[in-house]
């Protein structure tokens, strides 16, 4: 799954989640929004809970005010809106029980990679789907998760309305019932009885009662809190500063001190999530407070800039100057990338000896001067370090602009790296204001220039942008089709009256 292009839908599903974390509201409005904060989305199965609790709220709403329709909810873009976001948090919630990445397929992509699917294009609840784990072989079923069915389930299932599920048999009645159905198997995971009581208890309690926990998105803002006992402890072995004698290994790794620098987090233009407070359930249940168990292993490095890693080792683009200096710098920068890579902590928490933080900043000092020569490579890896907070700039907004300049000089110089990685920027709003066009230049002209993935990339952009469109198209020609029968109608009553 890591090696599939991002899809449209993933950067939708990425920029719905952080608009409302952001307490924005989502492009074309959103029914029920209040309420669902209410539901505290802490990204646990028991928020799937609440979820399900407000859909049958909004469900006994709709026959209240005799709205429950199918057909007349599906066209309100606000109720849409509700179901899609709804779906894409789910899937969210689904993958990071599998330690995984969510990647979302819309109907196009799904009937390309698995066209053993039988899809119906004008079912709404069929138009996309979630890869929630890798191990595609590892058994008969899918990994696909279609979270628009027991969503539609939940608000419209009755006798005469069933829900037949793509994957065969009828959808699962809420999104708590989907997503625990394919869960990983706990018992072979770990024999942990905490875990399993903890879900057996969430089944039982409709409505429990969360602690909830400031939340992160582990992309753009890193946590440096940790006291200094959770560093591990050695004897710090001293480093030459000489490019040829640095070596970082574990034994190197030394406790926090005052002398000791330590990695700065990666800080980002991209909005932080408010902190949540306690507000009050659905409805109020009696049981205790429990807090989920946490399966994800956030990576130290955020995806985007691993990935420039391996661009810049494996898309070669010619250097006219500041070859040696780069290749200098890289040797010792390496190192420290690979000892970060191997850690169970994000790298803003990694500690580093005085020596290897001297070593570190000569090397980039040397990647620095690469840079001003002219060497794109050199640009973009400063830049990376930049970003994160860890390069020559002290300041924090000083990093972050000049992070975001070197992108610039390195994608206007026809680097597609360079071009890739600042059409991410735009979208994410990462040291650049958020801007969808912008990333969408980016991203033509990284394909332009041979980017693979960009263009894959902007091939499903174009291909999910055509469907949409032939959708407006058909809906356009429904519309001017039911205006007409209408006049027909109307004429021949008026004929019949007149008659």
């Amino acid at each position: 799954m890591a090696a599939s292009p991002v899809t449209p839908l993933d950067y939708m599903a990425a920029g719905y989640w952080q608009d409302f974390l952001a307490n924005r509201p989502i492009a074309g409005g959103m029914a029920y929004e209040s309420q669902l904060r209410a539901c505290m989305l802490d990204e646990s199965l028991a928020s799937l809970q609440r979820v399900d609790t407000l859909l049958s709220q909004i469900r006994r709403d709709l026959i209240k005010t005799e709205r429950w329709s199918e057909e007349m909810v599906l066209v309100d873009e606000h109720y849409r809106n509700l179901m899609v976001f709804l779906a894409f948090y789910a899937g969210r919630v689904l993958a990071q029980h599998w330690q995984q990445t969510p990647h979302w397929y819309g109907q196009f992509e799904l009937g390309k990679r698995y066209p053993e699917l039988a899809l119906i294009r004008e079912d709404f609840y069929q138009h996309m789907a979630v890869v929630y784990r890798e191990d595609n072989e590892a058994t008969d079923a899918l990994p696909l998760f279609f979270p628009l069915e027991p969503i539609g389930l939940r608000l419209f299932g009755n006798i005469d309305r069933p829900f037949e599920a793509v994957q065969g048999g009828q959808a699962a009645s809420g999104l708590y019932q989907a997503v625990s159905a394919r869960l990983p198997d706990l018992t072979d995971q770990a024999n942990n009885t905490d875990t399993l009581s903890y879900l057996k208890t969430e089944s039982a309690t409709h409505n429990t009662t969360q602690s909830i926990h400031s939340t992160t998105d582990s992309s753009t803002t890193i946590s440096t809190s940790q006291p200094a006992s959770h560093y591990e402890t050695s004897e710090d072995v001293p480093v030459n500063n000489e490019f040829d004698d640095v070596n970082i290994v574990s034994a190197n790794i030394e406790r926090p001190s005052a002398a000791t620098t330590v990695s700065k987090p990666l800080v980002s233009t991209a909005p932080r999530q408010p902190e949540l407070q306690a507000k009050p359930e659905l409805t109020k249940v009696e049981s205790p407070v429990i807090t989920p168990k946490s399966f994800v292993k956030t990576p130290p490095t955020p995806e985007m800039f691993t990935q420039l890693l391996i661009e810049l080792d494996k898309i070669e683009v010619p250097q006219t100057a500041g070859v040696t200096e780069y290749q200098q710098a890289c040797k010792v920068l390496d190192q420290f990338e690979q000892h970060i890579a191997k850690q169970d902590k994000p790298r803003g928490q990694v500690v580093f000896s005085d020596n290897h933080i001297a070593a570190k900043n000569k090397a980039l000092l040397a990647l620095q001067a690469a840079a001003e020569a002219g060497n794109t490579a050199a640009m973009l890896r400063l830049a990376m370090y930049e970003l994160l907070g860890e390069g020559v700039t002290a300041e924090i907004e000083a990093a972050l602009a000049a992070g975001a300049e070197w992108v610039k000089q390195a994608a206007s110089k026809n680097d597609s790296r360079g071009q890739r990685l600042l059409s991410k920027m735009y979208y994410q709003g990462l040291g650049v204001a958020q801007d969808i066009d912008n990333g969408k230049y980016w991203l033509e002209q990284a394909a332009k220039n041979g980017h693979a993935e960009a263009a894959s990339v902007l091939e499903q952009w174009q291909q999910a942008q055509a469907l949409i469109t032939t959708q407006k198209q058909e809906q356009h020609s429904s519309k001017r089709y039911q205006l007409l029968l209408a006049a027909v109608v109307m004429v021949a009553i008026l004929i019949f009256i007149i008659v």
